[in-house]
C-alpha cells in the first residue's frame, strides 16, 4: 500500500436510514475510534432519520449535505447517473443494506467510465419486507449491482452464505467481521439519571433497545412481559413508526402503566439499569444490542434469530425461543424474573464471553485493514 496524499481520506456513507439502529451505531463508534484521520460525508435514503448523528464525537470531521441525489426512486439510467457523479472526488464509498442498493448500481454501470473510488457494501439485515424470505427480483438486482463492489462485510455466518450462495459473491470478496463494542464501558455501572424518569424502589425491567419498526415485533415483547409480576416494567429504548403500535399492545394487555418508551438513548449509559434484556425481533443477524447487554453483564431472552445461538454464553442458550413464539418468549421471561440467583449467573457468562470475544478492538483492527486496503492507502 501506497502512503498517498497527505489529506485526510473523504469516506462517502450512503445509509438506508441513520437513525440509531445497530449498523449506524456500530458506523458511528467506528467514526469515533478513527477521529480525524478520515473525513466523513453521511447519507440518508429517509432524510428525516439521522438520530445516530448524536452518537458521533464533536472532533470527527462529518458533514451531512442536503444536495445528494435521493436514495429512493426507480433506478433509471438518468437517475443512477446523478448518483454516480454525486461519487466523484471520494476516496472511497461504503453502503449500507438493500436502501443503498442503487447507489451500488450506479457504481457498477459508470464506474469504469467516471474512474469513480472503490465501493464497499455492507449487509446488516432484512427489514420485515424481506424477514421470512428474500426477495427473488432484490437477489438478481443485487447480484448484478454488487459486480465492482471491492468488498461485501456482513456481521453473521447467515448473511455470510446468503452473500456467497444467493448473490453469488466470490469467497474472498465476503468478509465477514463479528460486530464489536466497547466492553469496559458497558461493564461500567450505569448513569442513574440516564433516563428521564427513575426506577423506583423494588421495582425490576425488562428492557431494550431496538428501532421501532415492525421486524422488531416490539408488540409481540409488550404482550409477552404482561404476565410478569407488577414490580416488572418493560423499557423499550429507540425511535422510529411502530410506536403507536407499542402503545396499542400496552393498552390492550394492560401495561400502560408499566411500559416506558424512552426514544433514543446512549445505550452504555443505559443498558445497566436493565435486569433483563429482551429480543422479540422476526429477523436479526448479529444484534449488537445483545452484546451490548451481555458486556453490561445481563441474562438476555431471544428468539432463535441469526446467529445469536453463537452470541450468547452457553449457558444463557437455554433461554433463546423458536422465531415468533410469544408464549415461549413469555415463559423465559417468566423464569429469568422469577430466578435472581440465575439472572446473576447467566449476566456473568455473557459479561465474560462479551470481553472475550466481541470487544470493539478486534472489529476496528478488522474494519481499519479492509478500508485501507480498498484504498490502497493506510490512515
Amino acid at each position: 500500500m501506497t502512503s498517498g496524499s497527505k489529506r485526510s481520506p473523504r469516506l462517502l456513507h450512503c445509509h438506508s436510514t441513520f437513525s440509531a439502529g445497530g449498523k449506524e451505531v456500530r458506523c458511528a463508534r467506528l467514526m469515533n475510534a478513527w477521529s480525524a484521520r478520515l473525513h466523513h460525508t453521511i447519507i440518508s435514503a429517509e432524510p428525516e432519520s439521522l438520530t445516530a448523528a448524536a452518537l458521533i464525537d464533536a472532533d470527527v470531521p462529518v458533514t451531512f449535505p442536503h444536495d445528494f441525489p435521493s436514495l429512493k426512486g426507480a433506478p433509471t439510467p438518468g437517475r443512477l447517473a446523478r448518483l454516480a457523479r454525486a461519487m466523484k472526488g471520494f476516496d472511497l464509498i461504503c453502503t449500507y443494506n438493500w436502501g443503498a442498493m442503487d447507489v451500488v448500481m450506479a457504481h457498477r454501470i459508470f464506474g469504469p467510465i467516471l474512474r469513480l473510488p472503490p465501493l464497499i457494501h455492507h449487509e446488516d439485515g432484512f427489514n420485515e419486507d424481506e424477514a421470512a424470505r428474500l426477495k427473488p427480483a432484490r437477489n438478481l438486482y443485487r447480484r448484478a449491482a454488487l459486480g465492482t463492489a471491492a468488498r461485501v462485510i456482513v456481521p453473521s455466518t447467515g448473511l455470510e452464505r446468503i452473500a456467497r450462495e444467493a448473490w453469488h459473491q466470490p469467497p474472498a470478496k465476503v468478509e465477514r467481521i463479528a460486530n464489536g463494542i466497547d466492553t469496559a464501558a458497558f461493564a461500567a455501572p450505569p448513569r442513574r439519571d440516564a433516563l428521564p424518569f427513575a426506577k423506583a424502589e423494588g421495582q425490576r425491567w425488562v428492557g431494550t433497545l431496538a428501532g421501532l419498526r415492525a421486524v422488531k415485533q416490539l408488540p409481540t415483547l409488550v404482550e409477552a412481559c404482561a404476565a410478569l409480576s407488577p414490580d416488572w416494567h418493560l423499557v423499550i429504548c429507540g425511535e422510529g413508526p411502530e410506536r403507536g403500535a407499542i402503545l396499542a399492545a400496552a393498552e390492550r394487555h394492560g401495561m400502560t402503566d408499566r411500559l416506558h418508551l424512552p426514544g433514543a438513548v446512549d445505550p452504555a449509559s443505559v443498558v445497566g439499569l436493565f435486569d433483563i434484556f429482551a429480543l422479540s425481533s422476526a429477523s436479526e443477524q448479529f444484534p449488537l444490542s445483545v452484546v451490548e447487554a451481555m458486556a453490561a453483564g445481563l441474562p438476555v431472552a431471544a428468539p432463535d434469530v441469526g446467529d445469536m445461538a453463537m452470541i450468547l454464553s452457553e449457558p444463557n442458550r437455554a433461554f433463546i425461543t423458536p422465531s415468533q413464539d410469544t408464549p415461549a418468549l413469555a415463559a423465559a421471561l417468566a423464569q429469568l424474573a422469577g430466578d435472581a440467583a440465575l439472572r446473576v449467573r447467566l449476566g456473568a457468562a455473557n459479561q465474560a464471553r462479551a470481553r472475550d470475544a466481541f470487544d470493539m478492538a478486534a472489529m476496528l483492527a478488522r474494519y481499519t485493514a479492509v478500508y485501507s486496503g480498498a484504498m490502497r492507502r493506510d490512515f
